[in-house]
């Protein structure tokens, strides 16, 4: 039997689910006001990157959390785990900050 992290049962399908949405709902909006701005199509490309990016530090940080703690390098791979979370959540806001102003500039 794999040993994870305690959590209830349903944790896990929790945060996908309303990580998804949420990503879904920021998804739509930008989509829609990037219709109505065309002009500024490079801005909105880094802020799709850096949702790109968020998805894919979540991936990582959710494979850390449900670990199986049992196995023989646990501490090492969930440590790596996170390390890659953590680098993609990095340049995810530095894709971000490169949309924020490139919307901001006139």
């Amino acid at each position: 039997m794999h040993k994870h992290l305690q959590m209830e049962e349903e944790v896990m399908d929790l945060l996908i689910g309303g990580f998804s949405v949420v990503m879904l709902i920021a998804t739509m909006t930008v989509v829609s006001l990037w219709r109505k701005n065309r002009t500024r199509r490079l801005a909105f490309y880094w802020i799709f990157a850096h949702f790109l990016l968020l998805s894919i530090a979540a991936y990582f940080a959710f494979r850390a959390i449900s670990f199986d703690l049992t196995h023989p390098q646990a501490s090492e791979e969930i440590s790596l785990l996170l390390g890659k979370a953590g680098l993609a959540w990095g340049a995810g806001m530095v894709c971000l900050l490169a949309g924020i102003v490139k919307l901001s500039r006139r």
